[in-house]
């Protein structure tokens, strides 16, 4: 029946070709289980109606800058986006020019050369670490926790480090290269806990600064370096959060370099957030004000960069774990706010909010995925055996 009823919307929505945007957008959010002006705490409550215009026009780009705008707004934000997304609502605007001409960039362009790739560490990793001190563990970890035993985020992530150096067999003296190292939270773990010599790369001076504060004294080089540059051999190579800024252009390239950079019998940890889909162009908001050239994988994507390099000796989906994670954030965020807020513009907590919570709503709805994948070099004679 609910099929049925969202079928019936959807053929009404068809015929509203000369309606106002205010009806359209009523019943888009119908489809959604949302009411416009309504009262659940997933209901959208319009304060500008401004804001239908906008969002037909602009679709998600629109809708993400009139919440920063204070347009519009909602009581639940992460179960209201859940919904959106579950009910792919997306799917039912007509491509924009805005679209085709994101579309014909990437066709065209490498965003995430050596250059391109330096504008999201301009714009989100260098923002500052006083955001991410107060948002993230004491770990100083920026990526999906592993939720299966831990009570708090910190576990969580310590509990990823160490699945990490299982799944890959870390061994005390051997050499790991850490590619994107963030604050140094997992070279720390493992050199200190596995005693691995570890070299850890960033392209962030800010993530470099502290990554040798909490390093030092232990077997770790914290480098600046683009990965491009690694011309020497290790025993494991670790990827934490870092491959959704490598590039679909790109993928061939970097599965290459790993397998260079490996002894025999080398692995490849693949800790990446993936797409259902295989896309060209990346969600528009997203790319404009958090991740500028981000672009997640999809399956394909990974199975064609290392056909004839690497066997695929595991394949771990724990995506609904990132949900969690982006909760625990945004809860250490907000309650952090009236530290911070002196440091950023009057918008930015809206956008911030914003982020985190439609993000954690995607992976909700299954919308977004976390992979971790096990490559090896000519693969593990016997067999691999699978950790969880």
């Amino acid at each position: 029946m609910k099929k049925f009823l969202s079928i019936l919307a959807f053929c009404a929505l068809l015929s509203l070709q000369q309606s106002d945007s205010k009806e359209i957008v009523g019943q888009l959010a119908y489809l959604a289980g949302i009411q416009i002006n309504g009262p659940d705490p997933t209901d959208i409550q319009v304060k500008d109606n401004r804001f239908y215009d906008r969002v037909l026009k602009d679709q998600s780009l629109g809708f993400g800058e009139t919440y920063m705008a204070g347009w519009w707004d909602v009581d639940n934000l992460d179960e209201c986006m859940f919904r959106i997304m579950r009910a792919n609502v997306g799917s039912r605007f007509k491509k924009s020019f805005s679209f085709y001409w994101a579309y014909l960039k990437a066709k065209l362009l490498n965003k995430q050369d050596k250059e391109g790739s330096l504008d999201v560490i301009h714009q989100h990793y260098q923002i500052g670490n006083d955001l991410y001190r107060a948002m993230l563990d004491p770990t100083m970890t920026y990526s999906c926790g592993y939720w299966k035993n831990a009570k708090n985020l910190e576990e969580a992530q310590i509990a990823k480090y160490d699945l990490i150096a299982r799944k890959l067999g870390i061994k005390k003296g051997m050499r790991v290269l850490d590619i994107g190292c963030g604050w140094g939270g997992f070279a720390r773990y493992v050199s200190s806990i596995y005693g691995a010599k570890v070299v850890a790369i960033t392209l962030s001076e800010n993530q470099a600064s502290i990554a040798r504060e909490v390093c030092k004294g232990l077997d770790v080089e914290i480098r600046v370096q683009d990965y491009r540059d690694i011309d020497e051999k290790f025993d494991r190579i670790v990827e934490i959060g870092m491959f959704e800024h490598v590039g679909k252009k790109n993928y061939r390239e970097f599965m290459e370099i790993c397998h260079r950079s490996l002894h025999e019998g080398g692995m490849v940890m693949l800790h990446t957030i993936g797409n259902n889909q295989s896309v060209v162009v990346s969600d528009p908001w997203i790319d404009k004000y958090i991740f500028p050239g981000g672009e997640l994988p999809s399956i394909s994507h990974i199975g064609k960069s290392i056909e004839g390099l690497f066997v695929m000796e595991d394949w771990h989906n724990f995506g609904t774990h990132y949900d969690k994670t982006l909760m625990a954030w945004f809860k250490n965020f907000d309650s952090h706010w009236s530290e911070l807020k002196d440091s950023y513009p009057p918008e930015f907590y809206r956008m911030w909010k914003y982020y985190l919570l439609s993000c954690a709503g995607a992976f909700r709805a299954r919308e977004c995925q976390l992979w971790q994948v096990v490559l090896v070099k000519n693969g593990v004679l016997g067999g691999y055996e699978t950790v969880r």
